[in-house]
C-alpha cells in the first residue's frame, strides 16, 4: 500500500482517489479505510500534491469593553450611486459596548487619509483623546494605510485587525451594515447624489442611536447606554414588572423578565473563556 501511494502515478492523490483508480485497472489491494489507516500509522496522512496546504491562522486578539469609548470597530460599505457600477462609500465607527455609532461620513472613494479624518473627528467628538482606546478593523488598504497608522499613533489608539480573509472577525460592524441596508427606507435602486446619501445616513444614525431598542443591550437605545442611563431605565422596568406581577400573580407562571444591564462586551472572545462569538451585534 505504501509503495502504491508513493508511486509517481499516485503520490499526489488521497486514498479516496487512489482506490477507484486501482479498481479501474482491475487491481484491489485494500479498502480505502485501510489505506488511510496505514498512511496515518506511517505519518504520511498529510497534504498530498503541489497545492499549498491550508494554513491555520492564529485567533485574533480579544478585546473586552467594560464601558463606552474602550473598544471601537469600523468598516466601509458601498452605497449604490446614480451611475451603473458606481458607488458612494460609507465610513462607519461603532462603540461595541453601547452599540452607539460614534462617527460616520460618506465619500466618493476609499482612502486612508479620509478614514483617518473620520476617526480623528470621532475621537474629538467623544472626548476620549486621553483614554486607552482600541480600534478594530479589517485588513483593507484604508485601514492599514500609512496615513491611518500615523493618525492612530498620534491619537494614542491601539490598532487591532481581523485575520486575512476571515469574514467574521469584525462581527459588530458587519451586523450594523446589515441593519442599515435592511431598513425599509433604504433605496431600492440608488442614491441620487452624495448629498442624498449623506442625508439618508444622518437620519439612520439618529434613529439607530436614539430610537432603536437594541436586543443585545436589554432593548435600551445605544445613546442611553453610552450615556450611562441604562441602569435607571432598567430599574424602572423591573419595578413596573414586579408591581404587575404582584397585582395579578395568577397570570405569571415564572419570574419576571430579566431587565439587568447587559454587562461587558467582548470582541473575538477566546474559546476557552466560555464566551461565544457575538453574532447578535445588531
Amino acid at each position: 500500500m505504501l509503495d502504491t501511494c508513493n508511486s509517481p502515478a499516485f503520490e499526489s492523490l488521497p486514498p479516496s482517489q487512489i482506490v477507484p483508480r486501482l479498481a479501474d485497472e482491475g487491481r484491489y489491494i485494500a479498502s480505502e479505510a485501510s489505506f488511510y489507516r496505514i498512511l496515518r500509522a506511517e505519518e504520511q496522512q498529510h497534504h498530498r500534491g503541489r497545492a499549498k496546504p491550508p494554513v491555520r491562522r492564529p485567533s485574533p486578539t480579544s478585546h473586552r469593553a467594560r464601558g463606552p469609548c474602550q473598544v471601537w470597530t469600523w468598516d466601509i460599505t458601498w452605497m449604490p450611486g446614480p451611475i451603473r457600477g458606481g458607488f458612494f462609500y460609507l465610513y462607519l465607527i461603532l462603540d461595541i459596548f453601547s452599540r452607539k455609532i460614534v462617527g460616520w461620513e460618506v465619500h466618493e472613494r476609499e482612502a486612508a487619509e479620509l478614514a483617518s479624518e473620520v476617526v480623528r473627528r470621532a475621537v474629538w467628538a467623544e472626548g476620549c483623546l486621553t483614554r486607552p482606546l482600541v480600534l478594530h478593523a479589517d485588513n483593507g488598504s484604508p485601514m492599514k494605510g500609512a496615513t491611518m497608522k500615523a493618525t492612530l499613533e498620534r491619537l494614542g489608539i491601539i490598532a487591532s485587525y481581523s485575520r486575512p480573509r476571515v469574514a467574521d472577525d469584525n462581527p459588530f460592524s458587519e451586523a450594523l451594515f446589515r441593519t442599515c441596508k435592511y431598513r425599509p427606507d433604504w433605496p431600492a435602486s440608488e442614491f441620487a447624489s452624495r448629498k442624498d446619501a449623506q442625508h439618508w445616513v444622518a437620519c439612520f444614525v439618529t434613529w439607530y442611536n436614539q430610537e432603536h431598542r437594541h436586543s443585545a443591550i436589554r432593548f435600551v437605545t445605544p445613546s442611553a447606554r453610552h450615556a450611562g442611563e441604562e441602569r435607571a431605565l432598567l430599574e424602572r422596568r423591573t419595578d413596573l414588572y414586579a408591581k404587575a406581577r404582584a397585582a395579578n400573580p395568577a397570570r405569571w407562571s415564572r419570574q419576571i423578565r430579566n431587565w439587568t444591564p447587559a454587562g461587558d462586551v467582548c470582541l473575538n472572545p477566546e474559546r476557552d473563556t466560555g464566551d461565544r462569538k457575538i453574532r447578535d451585534a445588531a
